[in-house]
């Protein structure tokens, strides 16, 4: 999980020490929600995983948590203020330099509005404003003020500006005993997820294609077949991807997601364009991808024939003739010729674990791929987590409910160890 050396003493101004410090340094920054007491789980683990942990809290974190207590687990002084007499020197910005990764556990709603306004009115938003390396944020918050339109537009808005990247929330219960999502990711998972954001870049050199969301078949100027996928996941890997050094070219169906830092991004419409996109980006041979992951949910079918104006409406029934689209993974499977590209695909289906489990090996075995990774309808479509397991020859692996990224990761870990 390490990334470049740095180590600091915030007792007075930062610094960068020798080559020979190796832990990472991570500033752990606690807001005022009534999640806060995980953070201190949180701490717990990355110290555990090898971490430095500078712990910082607002104001309104003071609350829910106590400074002696995130104090005594990481072994440093807590950071509140932005401007402190007894510090001589800037500490936002020595913060900043010494971090290589600055996590926010939990992040309120009013926080997270905060940073995507670019406010700077106190130590932690200040600090974010500096930042030299990545910012991982844990939402926390009631469903209801998740699933406001503002948030939505705050989270849109960190996003597309790539500076914030988020792990969670998930579904599930709330401290006013309401279900839904808005609950903060479990310490675990976020551990992984700031572990993964500062780990190495074992995909450096490793060319990465994913295909993402939907393709939709047209019937005429107006209407289309279509299915529920919105591309969440097929991004996530890329995003995670991109973020452990492989060169990534993103595939995508018409979806309203913002293309990851560093992404390389191909928009399709159909699953005839997406055949086409890939044999253009792959080549002739497949020789210019080392990996291919499958999450796009790719028509099955499209219309015999597409009529040039809009079909107007009748007393009689419409039927429509369809012909099946050609079955992209497969195509390439069986055009493989060696170890190269690794191939990964998705299996979304409904019936029970066993049921889904035993299509994903069908499938591992007709289209000739190294992993499936299989999954319940209702469990991924439009949703921030995922439930999953990743089958193979070797075996499968269930994975239980993870947020999109940290599936993402477990999916990249594997296709890492083809790589090497």
């Amino acid at each position: 999980m390490y990334a470049r050396p740095i180590s600091c003493n915030l007792s007075g101004p930062v610094s960068a020490s020798s080559p020979t410090s190796v832990p990472p340094t991570i500033v752990l920054a606690v807001s005022g929600s009534i999640a806060a007491y995980k953070a201190v789980e949180v701490a717990r683990l990355l110290k555990k995983a090898g971490a430095r942990v500078i712990p910082l809290m607002t104001r309104s974190a003071r609350a829910f948590v106590g400074a002696q207590t995130l104090s005594g687990i990481t072994g440093e002084p807590v950071h509140e203020e932005m401007f402190d007499p007894s510090y001589p020197g800037e500490k936002h910005v020595d913060l900043a330099r010494a971090a290589d990764l600055v996590l926010i556990v939990p992040a309120t709603a009013d926080l997270i509005a905060r940073l995507a306004a670019g406010r700077a009115d106190d130590l932690l938003t200040a600090l974010v404003l500096c930042a030299r390396g990545p910012v991982l944020a844990a939402p926390a918050m009631h469903p209801r003020m998740w699933e406001h339109p503002a948030t939505a537009r705050n989270v849109a808005t960190l996003a597309a500006d790539g500076r914030v990247s988020l792990v969670g929330p998930v579904f599930g219960e709330v401290a006013s005993g309401e279900h839904g999502m808005g609950r903060m990711a479990d310490p675990a998972e976020i551990t992984r997820a700031a572990r993964a954001a500062i780990g190495p870049r074992d995909l450096a050199g490793i060319r990465v294609v994913v295909t993402a969301g939907p393709t939709v078949e047209d019937l005429d100027p107006v209407r289309f077949l279509g299915n529920r996928s919105t591309g969440k996941m097929g991004f996530a890997i890329a995003e995670r991807a991109a973020s452990r050094g492989a060169s990534v070219t993103l595939v995508s169906g018409p979806v309203s997601l913002a293309t990851p830092r560093g992404v390389t991004r191909v928009d399709v419409r159909s699953a005839l364009d997406m055949q086409a996109a890939l044999r253009e980006v792959m080549g002739a041979d497949l020789e210019h991808a080392d990996a291919l992951i499958m999450t796009a949910a790719v028509a099955d079918y499209r219309p015999a024939e597409q009529s040039a104006t809009k079909r107007k409406r009748s007393a009689e029934p419409l039927r429509l003739e369809l012909v099946p689209n050609p079955d992209l993974l497969a195509e390439v499977g069986a055009a493989r010729k060696g170890a190269r590209p690794v191939l990964v695909g998705f299996a979304v289906e409904t019936a029970d674990d066993a049921g889904i489990e035993a299509y994903a090996r069908r499938k591992l075995a007709a289209k000739c791929v190294d992993m499936v990774v299989a999954n319940h309808a209702k469990d991924s479509f439009g949703r921030e987590d995922n439930r999953a397991t990743i089958v193979t020859a070797g075996g499968a692996e269930a994975l239980g409910v993870l947020s999109k990224h940290s599936l993402a990761d477990r999916i990249l870990d594997r296709v890492a160890e083809r790589c090497r």
